[in-house]
């Protein structure tokens, strides 16, 4: 750490040569450290100056803009979760910074900052069809995800590409946009209760030593592992399962860890992505803007785990209005799976009717043994249902029973 001495109003630090800093001088591309601010001076300041810049940005734009807004800077300090997100900094169009990216959002998800990512398909330098193919399907699981480059390299968005490429990028992306109301969920969680929305593998499993140097997988809260391909040329990928039930996240093809170490084909086109048994996510039919997808209908998707159980949660408000959560202005539904019965129930605010889509469209059901005799919804007999003998996967179609997203509702099954 460089010293500064004070005593001199001067511009102290032009007169001496930080070598913490390489050798340049610790007023570089910034005011001299010795400047007065407000509360202090520019030496005991710097740091918290992007800090304090996106409270007075986001304080801003909730004046004049009346709604919510998003401020992202390069420059955070430990609060800035609060007030808005970060990006990763200018990293380079290379597969190692594709890798490194991952654990940068785990450890600002860690600093209390969630909403982070890197520049898909990196800022400098020139990106490679296959490069940015696989960039593009990690950055579709960053917590903010975002294709960014610098103006002197080539243009790197979806389009610039050829088909092969381009379908499998608005593959993965409509993949996010379905996800949707399980990531606002995860950040609900964050806002409320100081979560993680994208987590190391050891924050869920503590007492598996096996998850403690894992940098190369992470997890969407406690239930969906994103294994993704992180070498040129690759077309599989090792990705470590803690013990319990995993589920492909296509087909629902389920398989019983121990805790080991998988191959898994990883074409051009896929990534890997698994959801955890136990567990139930809300998704919704995807359009190509998040407006359009909130008008969508929902998909309840049920893992069963070992003992035949599951649970989630979603939390729905219309997405644009200002503290809408401080205000009530919002509906919180709890799912629990036992005994071949799927209970929805609106545990907070069941008078709040949601913004856009409304209707719960079908539930999918993952680990079902057997081929269900009959079904009813509240007494009511349902007929359209589909079963996967195969992958075990039970599909409930529900389009004519006017089911509301966040109304109170049993299904069950034998």
């Amino acid at each position: 750490v460089c010293s500064l001495l004070a005593e001199s109003s001067h511009c102290i630090s032009s007169l001496r040569v930080c070598t913490a800093n390489g050798g340049e001088v610790l007023h570089k591309k910034t005011m001299c450290m010795s400047a007065k601010t407000y509360s202090s001076t520019q030496y005991n300041m710097h740091n918290m100056y992007g800090y304090f810049e996106m409270i007075a940005t986001m304080g801003a734009l909730k004046t004049v803009r009346k709604q919510r807004s998003l401020v992202i800077s390069r420059s955070t300090f430990p609060g800035s979760g609060k007030h808005g997100g970060h990006w990763l900094g200018d990293n380079k169009s290379k597969w190692m910074d594709l890798y490194l990216s991952i654990p940068g959002i785990l450890n600002f998800n860690m600093f209390g900052i969630p909403l982070v990512g890197a520049d898909i398909c990196g800022f400098g330098g020139v990106t490679t069809p296959e490069l940015c193919t696989r960039w593009t399907q990690l950055g579709a699981f960053y917590p903010f995800s975002r294709n960014h480059a610098a103006l002197v390299s080539p243009a790197q968005d979806p389009t610039q590409f050829e088909e092969p490429e381009r379908d499998a990028m608005r593959k993965v992306l409509l993949i996010r946009y379905s996800l949707l109301p399980t990531l606002y969920t995860l950040f609900w969680q964050a806002h409320t209760k100081g979560m993680t929305v994208a987590r190391p593998l050891f924050f869920e499993f503590p007492q598996d030593r096996s998850t403690l140097a894992i940098d190369k997988q992470f997890l969407w809260g406690s239930f969906l592992l994103i294994s993704p391909t992180l070498v040129e040329g690759a077309t599989s990928v090792q990705a470590y399962f803690p013990q319990g039930v995993w589920y492909d996240f296509y087909t629902g093809e389920m398989f019983r860890s121990s805790g080991v170490v998988r191959t898994l084909p990883s074409p051009l086109d896929t990534i890997n992505v698994h959801l955890r048994g136990g567990h139930i996510i809300v998704r919704q039919a995807p359009e190509i803007t998040t407006a359009l997808s909130r008008q969508n209908n929902f998909t309840v998707t049920v893992a069963v785990s070992i003992n035949g159980s599951a649970s989630g949660i979603l939390y729905l408000d219309d997405g644009v209005s200002l503290e809408s959560y401080e205000n009530g202005q919002y509906s919180v539904v709890n799912y629990t799976l036992k005994a071949g019965a799927l209970t929805s129930a609106n545990s907070q605010h069941a008078e709040y009717t949601p913004a856009g889509g409304k209707w719960v469209e079908k539930v999918i059901v993952y680990g079902v043994s057997t081929y269900p005799e009959s079904m009813d919804i509240d007494g009511t007999p349902v007929h359209r249902y589909i079963y996967d003998n195969g992958n075990q996967v039970l599909t409930i179609l529900l389009q004519s029973h006017n089911v509301l997203v966040n109304s109170p509702y049993t299904i069950r099954w034998v």
